[in-house]
């Protein structure tokens, strides 16, 4: 189930064309470094191999495993859920639970664990589901024009998602909920 979300694989693969190098001498290359703080790491990249912040960053965290789907790589759904919701967070399942029961209805769609939280995506993704803090659970979703409603926050542009609902219980997840993460599965394309 865990494997490489389609875009880090191909950001990899540029890459290794663009500095001629291997995973492998790149990660070679960060350890002769000596640099041992992300942002020193990302920096060396960027001077010695003239990558841009973005790829050296998303490189960083790949040789790092610091990315949300390097640290679930190898790992199955179950085994990510199993961490994701343990100690205090286990309260939270059942939020998870529910909103799964409501998206698994509209049709095919990837999950992709990550450190902390599931994604969902079609073409792209459409919902972030996973705890915020002991006590809150947040629903991410990617969608434009869902009608105002205070349960819906939303975010700052260049955000991960469009809008937040945050929720404390399994209860909570409606109808109207699940209206929306429809309508950002419908915007999403086809997987």
């Amino acid at each position: 189930m865990a494997e490489l979300d389609k875009a880090v694989l191909s950001q990899m693969e540029n890459i290794k064309k663009k500095t001629g190098k291997t995973l492998p001498e790149l990660e070679g290359l960060i350890k002769q470094s000596g640099a041992s703080k992300h942002g020193d790491i990302r920096q060396m990249l960027m001077d010695t191999l003239g990558l841009g912040h973005g790829d050296a960053n998303t490189l960083t965290h790949f040789i790092r495993k610091t990315d949300g789907t390097s640290a679930a790589l190898d790992k199955t759904l179950e085994e990510v859920l199993a961490e994701i919701y343990s100690g205090p967070k286990s309260s939270q399942r059942p939020i998870y639970e529910a909103l799964m029961t409501g998206i698994q209805q509209f049709g095919p769609f990837d999950i992709i664990p990550k450190k902390g939280y599931i994604s969902l995506k079609r073409k792209k993704q459409f919902a972030m589901l996973g705890p915020k803090t002991n006590t809150r659970f947040e629903l991410g979703i990617n969608g434009l024009g869902l009608p105002e409603d205070p349960r819906l926050q939303v975010q700052a542009k260049g955000c991960m998602c469009t809008y937040i609902v945050s929720l404390t219980d399994a209860d909570e997840v409606d109808s109207t909920i699940i209206s929306w993460v429809r309508h950002a599965y419908e915007l999403a394309g086809g997987v």
